[in-house]
């Protein structure tokens, strides 16, 4: 691989791209928009001009092989994307279109185990996840609500690229209706729209879910909200620790910068769902701001 690596975090609204050191410092680092209204073809074309760009300011080459971190998952098998968000990627050959135009490998992961793999290893995990015998799942609440898994220092996909993904667990039998087909599903409770409308509906009125978060104690309705998604948050990820016991768990996304999830009622929310009288493991608030994905990207370039 050389002395560098590359990653890039391709994005619904914005694609990022960053070349590091061995030791994964950054070097170099950009941002453009997806300009996705363009079409499939168009942001391939943005994602070469961004590797292009990067390359002429760092006079660096890019390797023969980039990391790249997408909405949704690339299917080996049938060798497509599928659950996008970004939808004119889905049912294209990601990985063989840009390995035909930047003339180089590809590898492709989901953006959220991207996230997980860069918070696990770099971030707010680094310390614990030292030891390759340890298991870290990483979330994503926000927009959505994604998740990874990580052990031994790689994102682990499983046999149909979803292992993690935890959003489309029913949590609410007959609730609202998911873009998935299903209804109830975790991402339907506790994303952060789902949040805001559910204030919505108790309050005749829209706040966004940062200041819902700092209202609780002047506002009936935002209380209500925050115990709602702590409860429906420590169900869960109650499920998905009875199932993987986890050593770790770092919630990033919006929704991950309210800070009752990392209070004791949100313990004792996972608690009450819980296989085991008490919670042994931390929830982490992640440390790489917006830029995990990216870096997540170019850590799927090391090799083992």
């Amino acid at each position: 691989m050389g002395d560098h690596y590359w990653g890039i975090d391709l994005g619904g609204t914005k694609i990022e791209a960053v070349v590091t050191t061995k030791l994964m410092k950054p070097v170099i680092r950009h941002r453009i928009g997806t300009e996705a209204s363009g079409g499939y073809t168009h942001i391939l074309e943005r994602i070469r001009q961004l590797i292009e760009t990067l390359s002429m300011e760092s006079g660096i080459v890019p390797p023969q092989l980039i990391g790249i971190g997408t909405p949704g998952r690339y299917d080996e098998g049938e060798g497509i994307m599928k659950n996008s968000n970004t939808v004119c990627l889905n049912g294209r050959d990601l990985k063989h279109d840009l390995e035909q135009l930047l003339k180089r490998g590809v590898v492709l992961e989901n953006d959220a185990n991207c996230f997980a793999l860069a918070e696990s290893m770099l971030g707010a995990g680094a310390s614990l996840m030292r030891d390759p015998s340890k298991l870290a799942f990483g979330i994503i609440l926000g927009t959505g609500a994604g998740g990874g898994i990580v052990c031994g220092g790689k994102a682990r996909s499983g046999a149909h690229g979803i292992a993690g993904e935890w959003g489309h667990n029913e949590l609410i039998f007959g609730g609202e209706p998911c873009y998935c087909g299903r209804r109830g599903c975790v991402e339907t409770v506790i994303s952060g729209p789902a949040l805001e409308r559910y204030y919505q509906h108790v309050s005749d009125r829209f706040k966004p879910l940062e200041q819902i978060a700092s209202d609780c104690d002047s506002d009936g309705a935002a209380a209500e909200t925050i115990e709602r998604l702590l409860f429906y948050f420590g169900k869960a990820l109650a499920t998905v620790i009875n199932i993987i016991d986890p050593d770790l768990c770092i919630i990033g996304g919006g929704v991950g910068q309210v800070g009752q999830l990392y209070s004791t009622l949100a313990v004792q929310a996972i608690e009450r769902h819980l296989f085991n009288s008490e919670l042994r493991i931390p929830i982490l608030r992640p440390c790489l701001g917006d830029s995990a994905g990216v870096f997540g990207a170019a850590l799927l370039t090391l090799k083992p």
